[in-house]
């Protein structure tokens, strides 16, 4: 056995069904008095909901979340949280909701309730990215880390089939990437291969039956062990890609992530074979990286970062950004390689272990 440090982060999980009904105790439980609701445009109408149902702590709602995190919007939210004399953040939605959160509590350190409606992750991690004159920067601090999270698995069924697998392949990329960080160790590996393996178990029925129960289950508690892994080992080669592309190019979150994990997996599977064997069993057998492309596309999702919006004359300029400030990656990340992987992310080609092999 190697030696090695495992830290578990401070938050309190409620998982299960109906959950959500627990809001107004778990405010309490938090001390806030005056909260402030935090969601998109498109979750305004859950908002309100949770509104009523704690209209004695609800001091102001703002649905202005956007991917991001951009510093213009968060300085509108905290230009509410000033003048409403908001002490807590109630914040329901995905990533985009989250990181706003997550923003917020920087500059104010108030305590966060949050309610996640997709499978991203970011709840369960002390990780904030935020994007400024279009670049996207990260910081790993304790006190962007939700005190409370609320996963209620009926509110997981209105997310449409394919807006689940990119989800879920984005909380995919936070487990593959623990197996082979600098800093993993047999606890994290064991969290990753199961949420891994459970994500793979739910998303095949999920996208021919939305609404199934078991499959949701499973997919939800695949994504929060996937988002523990994240919160407590450190980043590699996709998610640095993910933030260099998504920060660039303005290209939505999930949707990235879905794209650049098979290749980013192909890329350092010359150099971690005991992170492909475990993802080996967790997918159900070989090639690892062609059958979460699959995945991918059988969801109808896209799989090229060109449907996404990104300029083919951007690939340079995505790679200078990405060498320029790279994270630590098993494998040593080689200009002419990247480039490949990113030239064959853009065009949609399915990856497989030769890909990245001169």
């Amino acid at each position: 056995m190697i030696p090695f440090v495992y830290e578990s982060l401070p938050s309190r999980v409620i998982f299960g069904r109906g959950t959500v009904g627990q809001v107004g105790v778990e405010i309490e439980r938090l001390g806030a008095k005056r909260v402030i609701i935090l969601t998109t445009a498109e979750q305004s109408a859950e908002a309100e909901r949770i509104s009523r149902q704690v209209s004695g702590v609800h001091g102001a709602t703002f649905n202005g979340a956007v991917m991001h995190t951009p510093l213009e919007v968060t300085n509108r939210a905290l230009q509410i949280v000033q003048q409403r004399k908001i002490d807590g953040i109630l914040a329901i939605g995905g990533g985009s909701t989250i990181g706003l959160s997550k923003a917020i509590a920087l500059r104010t350190d108030l305590p966060q309730l949050v309610i996640p409606t997709t499978y991203a992750g970011s709840e369960m991690t002390p990780i904030l990215g935020q994007t400024e004159n279009g670049i996207k920067t990260t910081q790993r601090t304790a006190k962007v880390l939700p005190e409370t999270v609320i996963y209620d698995v009926d509110l997981t069924l209105s997310l449409p089939a394919k807006m689940s697998v990119v989800s879920a392949i984005n909380a995919m990329a936070h487990a593959a990437e623990a197996l082979y960080a600098t800093n993993t160790n047999p606890v994290l590996s064991m969290m990753a291969e199961a949420g891994i393996a459970a994500l793979y178990r739910g998303l095949p029925i999920i996208t021919k039956s939305p609404e199934n129960i078991e499959a949701r289950s499973h997919t939800l508690y695949g994504a929060w062990l996937c988002a523990v892994c994240l919160g407590t080992s450190n980043m590699a080669l996709h998610h640095k890609l993910c933030h260099v592309l998504g920060g660039s190019f303005n290209l939505p979150h999930a949707e990235t992530h879905a794209i650049i994990l098979p290749h980013a997996i192909a890329y350092n599977s010359p150099v971690t074979r005991d992170a492909i064997a475990a993802l080996k069993r967790a997918l159900g057998g070989e090639g690892v990286a062609g059958r979460i492309f699959d995945l991918t596309q059988s969801a109808n999702a896209p799989t090229a970062l060109r449907d996404l919006g990104m300029p083919e004359n951007g690939i340079d300029r995505a790679a200078e950004i990405a060498l320029a400030s790279p994270y630590a990656n098993p494998r040593p990340i080689e200009p002419a390689l990247l480039r490949r992987l990113i030239v064959n992310a853009w065009s949609g080609v399915r990856p497989d272990h030769s890909s990245y092999v001169d």
